[in-house]
């Protein structure tokens, strides 16, 4: 299972770019990172937010009991092109550009992290959200929870690339 993340650190803020494309549509795609029921079936989290524009307040909440609620922020909408929010202390931007006359949809998803041990972790289960994320465009619902197999496959994989490590690893991968 190939990894897709690139890692960089510009002017100390560490960052992973993903480019995938997809079998969908823009509009697909724009559904699935904009409804929060959508939104929620392959994001790590469920996401509450009463408008989708600059300054929104976002509310993240996990399934397990263990993990805390986080909250973020919208910073940047452009309607099926871009899309910007805070996510705790990261932040998470999603560029779509339709491909192949519109039958598809190239996605760029950055992921800038508050610090670089996360990055190999992080890595790693964005890989899988973004599997996720596929089906979900699609009209399919994906596995919930999701499987570890494929986060483990990443996250040896950005290890062996050399990826920052160092983030604690929740028990469910590990």
């Amino acid at each position: 299972m190939p990894t897709t993340g690139q890692y960089s650190d510009a002017d100390g803020q560490p960052r992973i770019r993903f480019e995938r494309t997809f079998p969908h549509p823009v509009h697909a795609v724009w559904s699935a990172i904009t409804d929060p029921e959508q939104l929620g079936q392959w994001f790590p989290t469920s996401v509450e937010w009463a408008e989708l524009a600059p300054g929104a307040p976002i509310h993240f909440r996990f399934d397990q009991p263990e993990y805390p609620d986080m909250s973020g922020e919208i910073v940047e909408v452009a309607e099926s092109e871009r899309l910007v929010f805070t996510w705790g202390d990261d932040e998470l931007q999603f560029e779509l550009m339709p491909a192949d006359e519109g039958e598809k949809c190239r996605l760029a998803f950055t992921v800038a992290l508050d610090a670089a041990d996360k990055v190999a972790r992080d890595g790693a289960g964005w890989e899988a959200c973004l599997d996720a994320l596929a089906l979900v465009a699609g009209g399919q619902r994906p596995e919930r929870p999701m499987p570890t197999d494929a986060w483990q496959e990443h996250y040896a994989e950005y290890q062996r690339r050399g990826f920052p490590v160092g983030a604690e690893v929740p028990e469910s991968h590990g």
